[in-house]
C-alpha cells in the first residue's frame, strides 16, 4: 500500500483464507493435505482437541476466480477477502477425507493447542457486492480433483 502511495502503482489487494486444491505439497503442514496424506497411506488421521474447531476451505479454481475479478475492475483496490465462507468442523474434514479415500484411517485425538482459534471464517461481503464473486466449489466436490491428485503424487514418489 505505501508503494501504491509513493508512487502511484495500480495494485489490488487480496486476503487469502484457507484454499485447497491440487498442486499442493504433500508436507506442506496444511490440514487438507495432512488429512489426505494420512488417509491415502493409511495411517492414523491427528486431530487436535476434540475436532469441533471450525475452518472454511476455499477450492483453488475458486480462489482465482476472484483475484481476476478483483484485477479486472477498478473501484476497489482492496484489501478484499477471498475464501469460503462455508465452514465445516476439523472433524467433519477428517470424516470426509476418510470417506472419499475409503481409507481404513482412524482418527486419533491429540491435544488442542492454547492459541488454535476456534473459528476462521471470512466475511466476502465486499466480494460479493463489487466483484459479483462467490465460491461455487463444494468443499465435497473438491476434495475429489485434490485427493486424486495426491493419489497419484503419492503413488510416484
Amino acid at each position: 500500500m505505501d508503494y501504491h502511495r509513493q508512487n502511484g502503482v495500480d495494485i489490488r489487494i487480496v486476503r487469502i483464507f484457507n484454499t485447497y486444491g491440487p498442486r499442493m505439497c504433500p508436507d506442506d503442514g496444511r490440514v487438507v493435505s495432512n488429512f489426505i496424506v494420512q488417509a491415502l497411506q493409511g495411517h492414523d488421521i491427528t486431530i487436535y482437541g476434540e475436532g469441533q474447531q471450525t475452518r472454511s476451505f476455499c477450492y483453488c479454481d475458486d480462489l482465482i476466480e476472484g483475484f481476476v475479478r478483483l484485477m479486472n475492475q477498478d473501484d476497489v483496490i482492496g484489501p478484499m477477502n477471498i475464501g469460503n465462507p462455508g465452514e465445516f468442523t476439523i472433524l467433519e474434514l477428517a470424516q470426509k477425507v476418510i470417506a472419499q479415500t475409503g481409507s481404513k484411517s482412524k482418527i486419533i485425538h491429540e491435544a488442542l493447542p492454547l492459541d488454535d482459534p476456534k473459528q476462521r471464517q471470512p466475511d466476502i461481503t465486499q466480494a460479493r457486492k463489487v466483484l459479483g464473486w462467490e465460491p461455487t466449489v463444494s468443499l465435497d466436490e473438491g476434495l475429489k480433483p485434490t485427493i486424486a491428485y495426491f493419489d497419484k503424487v503419492l503413488s510416484e514418489g
